[in-house]
């Protein structure tokens, strides 16, 4: 009997790549061959390229850029050559569906499933479409969105609301284990600070002045992006990495609060565990402005507090930190009221019933 295969794409970004991580061990589960299609060198490929029972493979990809760069003329041959490696893929390993994440490196698979006629399933995050799923959701079979808001921005007949894609190892972390890994004690509460999987320089640099204040009360687990560890820091109750992965989960049960970026993923994660959530999101100026809106929006259902880029001084971070220990038990009891949609298993409903 011939097996089943399913083709995984998205990237860029780590946000781009979780919910493929949610889905993958399912089709392992089942029996499924398993492929993906990612850049050269994206995190994508740090991410997908270490597991077992997957093939990753790589092609060329333009950034989508919104601003004017000499780039931006070749990035449509970039795109171009990619759709022609993706078709070549497609052809040769013959999926039954495929499932993109978005992220720039989801372009030219999506134009190629469409050229060889495999059904493609867009998976949106945001509370608003990414451009490069604006380009490729014409050409798609069915929209998911996580959002309820996000159907206003999508085709009605194509879209279903689904809910936020949740990665299950995330609810069987070991605190202790946590607390362990990072060198801390119970002693104090714990507040774990993600600047996004590329790292903040102004929110790595603003927490490292407003440490002094901060070990006070708390302990500091601050995962600061490659290259970004300051070895000279070396103050007890403070924990540095430049990345997490197998130990995330353990890293998330022993966290009291977060202080976090806004992107779509990691946040419905830090809601569904009930951590209450310090949102920075990134500023207008270094993307389109949706992680704005995500924050927005949890702020307005109480599930988070809100900091601007442009507002965030060491004076501003101490004090908006004291407002979320504060606001905690309000904020937790707001996020005990959120279901989960068991938006996972839907997900795999969907795909099933227009796999070819």
């Amino acid at each position: 009997m011939k097996k089943k295969r399913i083709l995984f794409t998205g990237g860029g970004t780590a946000g781009h790549v979780i919910v493929n991580l949610a889905l993958i061990p399912v089709y392992q589960r089942d029996g499924w061959e398993i492929d993906y299609i990612g850049s050269k060198d994206g995190i994508e490929k740090k991410l997908i390229g270490k597991l077992e029972g997957v093939t990753y493979h790589p092609i060329s990809t333009g950034k989508l850029r919104r601003y004017m760069s000499k780039e931006n003329f070749k990035d449509p041959f970039k795109v171009l050559k990619g759709t022609m490696q993706a078709a070549r893929i497609i052809g040769k390993r013959k999926p039954s569906i495929i499932f993109s994440k978005g992220g720039f490196v989801s372009v030219p698979v999506i134009l190629a499933a469409n050229l060889k006629r495999v059904p493609a399933v867009i998976h949106e995050s945001d509370y608003t479409p990414g451009l490069a799923n604006k380009i490729a959701i014409p050409f798609a079979k069915k929209v998911l969105a996580t959002f309820p808001e996000t159907m206003d921005f999508l085709p009605e007949k194509k879209t279903e609301y689904v809910g936020a894609v949740i990665r299950e190892e995330l609810f069987q972390g070991d605190k202790k284990k946590g607390l362990a890994f990072a060198g801390l004690t119970k002693e104090k509460p714990v507040l774990l600070i993600m600047g996004g999987s590329g790292g903040s320089r102004k929110i790595n640099e603003t927490v490292r002045e407003s440490l002094p204040q901060l070990l006070d009360t708390l302990q500091i687990i601050h995962i600061c992006g490659q290259g970004n560890v300051d070895s000279a820091i070396t103050e007890k109750g403070y924990a540095q990495f430049e990345y997490i992965n197998e130990e995330l989960k353990d890293i998330f049960a022993a966290s009291d609060y977060v202080l976090s970026r806004a992107g779509a993923n990691a946040i419905f994660e830090f809601l569904a565990l009930q951590i209450p959530m310090l949102l920075i999101p990134l500023s207008k100026q270094a993307s389109r402005g949706d992680q704005i809106i995500n924050a927005r929006s949890f702020k307005e259902k109480q599930y988070a507090q809100v900091l601007e880029e442009e507002d965030l001084t060491r004076d501003s971070l101490v004090k908006e930190l004291t407002k979320l220990k504060e606001k905690a038990p309000i904020i937790r009891d707001k996020m005990k009221e959120y279901k989960s949609e068991k938006a996972r298993d839907r997900v795999i409903e969907i795909l099933k019933e227009i796999q070819k």
